[in-house]
This record gives structure tokens, sequence and C-alpha cells, in this order.
């Protein structure tokens, strides 16, 4: 490791500390509890809300650890509370590239992190205005599969959906004319709501008429509505068909979207969703958003 890289880790870790120490447990969804000896996060709970090792994470704030990967400076973000700055600061001292805004490494809006976080019982995630999915909480793994490791135009479910036949699994083929167009009606709605100087969604919408036939075709029609509440049957490979309500509840500026999935009334969602956390996470072929 050169000098100029063992002085960027060595300040690395002496941020990541300092970030650390002004958090309270409360703040994050952890218990207080009686003995602390420091008012702020240990260590091990820290590398816990990131999804990171305790020897990890260790070896990060004592700047002897290796590069870390942009996917776990996403998590320290958002396992650490950062600003906006504070995040771009962690990424510069990591050599890493500041995320795009709207790719998945893209710093979740603090309100929404933690209505987030105080819906431990009920499946829950953030995802931009196009369909990238920024967090999720435990249930949300468990119920849909983990969708915040893609990258590129993959991050995007709205181009997963009209690219890749798996990427419908989760949903009774039945469903899926109605995913499709109520899809493209809220994508033309974001695109709308956004600057028009903006390229990220006209890069999205630009390749899915060259990659898709389909989305062509419904794009032509000129629908335009955003997603607020929907009706969704999804089919989970241990529980079966669930049927349940998806709401949204959106941010100031629309970027974001808060996420919440509730047993649908009439049937045995309830049961199949309360089975979740039982079961834990699995490896779902499609997720959704």
């Amino acid at each position: 490791m050169g000098g100029m890289a063992s002085a960027k880790y060595t300040e690395l870790g002496a941020f990541l500390r300092s970030r650390r120490d002004r958090i309270r447990p409360g703040e994050v969804g952890l218990p207080a509890g009686p003995r602390r000896r420091v008012p702020g996060l240990r260590r091990d709970e820290v590398a816990q809300l990131a999804g990171a090792s305790v020897d990890y994470y260790n070896e990060l704030e004592r700047g002897a650890g290796s590069q870390p990967s942009e996917q776990m400076l996403a998590a320290l973000t958002r396992a650490l509370r950062l600003t906006a700055d504070e995040r771009d600061y962690l990424y510069h001292l990591a050599d890493r590239p500041v995320p795009v805004q709207g790719s998945a490494g893209s710093h979740v809006h603090p309100g929404m992190l933690d209505l987030l976080d105080r819906l431990p019982a009920t499946p829950a995630q953030v995802i931009t205005d196009l369909h990238v999915t920024l967090v999720q909480n435990p249930l949300a793994v468990a119920l849909l599969g983990e969708q915040t490791n893609l990258s590129g135009a993959r991050a995007s479910y709205l181009h997963r959906w009209f690219t890749e036949p798996d990427a419908r699994s989760i949903h009774p083929e039945s469903d899926h004319e109605r995913q499709s167009r109520s899809f493209v009606a809220d994508l033309r709605a974001a695109a709308a709501r956004r600057d028009a100087r903006d390229t990220e969604a006209t890069s999205l919408i630009s390749a899915l008429l060259d990659a898709s036939a389909e989305f062509a075709g419904l794009w032509a029609e000129h629908d335009v509505a955003f997603r607020r509440d929907d009706r969704k049957r999804l089919i989970h490979p241990a529980l079966g068909l669930i049927e349940v309500n998806c709401l949204h509840l959106f941010s100031e500026d629309g970027r974001q979207r808060l996420l919440w999935f509730t047993p649908a009334v009439g049937t045995d969602s309830a049961d199949r969703l309360a089975l979740l956390a039982a079961i834990g996470t699995q490896e779902m072929s499609a997720p959704t958003s």
C-alpha cells in the first residue's frame, strides 16, 4: 500500500470512528442497554448494520483493511446515517467514484431511512423513481429477494422487466400485461417530473425503446400515472402465492419512494407473511419493485 493510500485509509478509519461515536443506538433501532461503556455505537453494531464481519470492520477502522467495495461504502453510509457530503468524503477516502444520483449507491433520503427502520415487522424497501432498489429491510429481502447488488442498467427493475424474461417469474403470467402498463405509465410520469436536461431517465427510455417491442408499443400509448398503491400477487418459492397491497410514500422531490407490503384483506396472506421471518431470506429468481 502506497504512502498516500495508506494515509487515506488511516483517515478513513478515523472518520468511521468519529461518525460511529456520534450515533445513539436508539437512532438506528438498536437497544441502548444498561451497561454500555460508550454513548455511540460499538464496532460490532456498525458491522451488523452494514452486513459486514466484525473482523473486517475492525480492519477498516484501523486503516489496515483492503479497499472497501462501493457496495460496502453504500452500506456504511446508511449504517452511520451519513449526510450527502459525508458520503462523498467517505468515497473519496476509499478512492472510489461517488455514485451518480439514481444509481444503486445513491444517498438514501434520511426520512425514508428512518421510516424504514420503524417498520421491522413489515416488508419494506426504498427505491428510486426509476425503480432502482437502494435499501431493503430483512423481510423485504425474504419476500422479494436481494435487489441492491446490481449495477448499471440492470439495477433498474424496469429495465430487467422488459429485457429479462426471468424477471417476471415472481408474478403470475396473467398479471404481466397489467404490470407492464403500470410500469410504463409510471416511468412517463417520473420522467416528466425530472429536469428537462436530465439524462438518466432519457437514457433508460431510449434503451428500452431499442430493446423491447412491448415497451415501445406501450410507450406510444402515452399513458401517465404514478404508482401510488397497488395490489400485487407474488409467487414465493417457499410460501406460494401471496397477495399483498404495495403502498408508496414519495420523498418531497419525488426521486425516492418507500414501499411497504401489507397482506390483502380477505386472503390468507397475513399468515403467509407472518412466516417470512421464520423462513428467512430465500433465493429469488426475479426481484420486483
